[in-house]
């Protein structure tokens, strides 16, 4: 999240560490009470950008009400283009509350997505994702459009979208298992949305050993040094979080793997070929 006030820290991060796989999460809303960011390439209301206070708005309707679609795209390639510069080889776009693929603005991000040539986050079952957010009214046909012309392009897709369990944390050991025990057949792409980094580990050694633990795991350095196997998937624990891994060829000469990756807002791809964790 480029405009984020910690954008700095994960930057020097991917600097430091060229394991790390990271993407550009784009943001146009700022949701909370007390901690908002703002646009980095505007402070002019004109552009729809703002809310009255100066930030971005709080809910993609907000947005949505007011947003002008040339300066949305200024600030989105101006959030990919800081990535890039502060050293962070982006491998994907996804979209913060789904803000950057409402209506209005989902032709933008699948330019740009094809322009930087990164995959975009819009998974073939659409109602696993789009019903997680509150864009307001979407016409679901402009969506299947939109994966169809994915599709048509090579672009990597996933199959499904699932994310954080929102249980209190006593409960979050049988709502992980249950997570990754329920995962239908095909690639689900997983968000963990972890508070602290004693979560992700311990979301990482339940992934590893199905069961809960007070202390969690302790990581290796590199994606490439935790990889293991899981029933037909890779379970590769990186430096921030877990991702699970199915090298899959696609007709653009991608592998899937390229959407894995975990950071300090984890992203995690499943492959699952039909066998239960």
């Amino acid at each position: 999240m480029v405009p984020c006030p910690w954008f700095a820290e994960i930057a020097a991060a991917a600097r430091n560490d060229a394991a790390l796989d990271l993407g550009v999460h784009l943001t146009l809303t700022s949701e909370w009470e007390g901690y908002r960011w703002r646009a980095i390439s505007t402070t002019s209301q004109s552009s729809g950008l703002l809310d009255d206070d100066g930030y971005l708005p709080r809910r993609c309707r907000m947005l949505r009400a007011q947003v002008v679609p040339e300066a949305a795209e200024i600030e989105v390639r101006a959030q990919i283009d800081r990535a890039r510069a502060s050293g962070i080889d982006a491998t994907h776009l996804d979209t913060h509350m789904g803000a950057a693929l409402v209506p209005e603005l989902l032709a933008v991000t699948l330019r740009l997505g094809r322009e930087y040539k990164l995959p975009v986050l819009l998974p073939r079952d659409l109602g696993s994702y789009l019903d997680r957010l509150d864009l307001g009214p979407v016409d679901p046909a402009l969506y299947a459009g939109a994966v169809a012309e994915l599709e048509k392009a090579g672009a990597p897709i996933v199959d499904h979208f699932r994310m954080t369990p929102g249980v209190p944390s006593v409960e979050a050991p049988t709502a992980y298992r249950g997570l990754l025990a329920t995962l239908p057949f095909g690639l689900t792409f997983v968000a963990l949305i972890a508070t602290s980094r004693a979560t992700l580990r311990q979301s990482c050694h339940l992934a590893r050993t199905g069961a809960p633990t007070s202390t969690g795991c302790s990581p290796p350095a590199s994606r490439s040094a935790g990889l293991r196997r899981w029933g037909s998937c890779d379970l590769a624990i990186g430096a921030f979080g877990i991702s699970i891994v199915r090298r899959w060829p696609l007709k653009s000469g991608l592998w899937i793997d390229r959407l894995a990756g975990s950071s300090l807002f984890s992203l995690v791809v499943c492959g699952n070929n039909g066998v239960r964790a």
